[in-house]
């Protein structure tokens, strides 16, 4: 299956199949590519200028012990559509039951259930491993993230009012929790 058709299956409203892959060496231009295409045209990732690619190297050192996946599109040769991890809260042993999530999927796969499948596979990875509570970090901005996790069992548990500023505009900082 080729892109075209890749996109016809979404404007058609069918599921994407995907598969989850744990992040590795080779998912390293994937990943940093989407992330900045995502700082360059959204509210989604709070930098305003480009990562470079060693960034990547912090991604993998955050979510040391913790799932990090590449996801795939199974009907589509394996094309990468995405990434997601979850990270430590806090360093602090007190802290180990809460982890933080991040995600970030190919424009063209939002709304195919790429993101709830993602997230569902994090869910039941922070169980395995005792964390029962997942927090996310969601630029005010984002109105599109703010609804998804919301409609996936997210309250807004925190906001940092105005603390940040990105394409002339400011910012808040909302923190959403879910209590598994």
């Amino acid at each position: 299956m080729d892109i075209e058709e890749a996109l016809d299956r979404r404007r058609q409203g069918q599921r994407v199949r995907v598969r989850f892959d744990r992040m590795a060496e080779g998912d390293r231009e994937a990943v940093i590519d989407l992330f900045n295409y995502y700082i360059e045209n959204s509210f989604a990732a709070y930098p305003e200028e480009k990562v470079p690619y060693g960034l990547y190297d912090q991604f993998l050192k955050l979510t040391e012990g913790y799932p990090a996946f590449s996801v795939r599109d199974e009907d589509n040769g394996g094309r990468f559509v995405g990434f997601a991890f979850l990270r430590p809260y806090h360093p602090v042993p007190s802290f180990l039951r809460a982890a933080e999530i991040s995600y970030f999927i190919e424009p063209r796969y939002t709304g195919k259930g790429v993101g709830s499948a993602l997230l569902e596979r994090l869910v039941a990875e922070a169980r395995g491993r005792g964390i029962d509570t997942i927090l996310a970090n969601v630029c005010s901005l984002n109105e599109a993230s703010l609804r998804f996790h919301e409609r996936r069992g997210f309250s807004e548990c925190g906001r940092f009012r105005r603390v940040g500023r990105k394409k002339g505009r400011d910012l808040d900082a909302v923190w959403m929790q879910r209590v598994l």
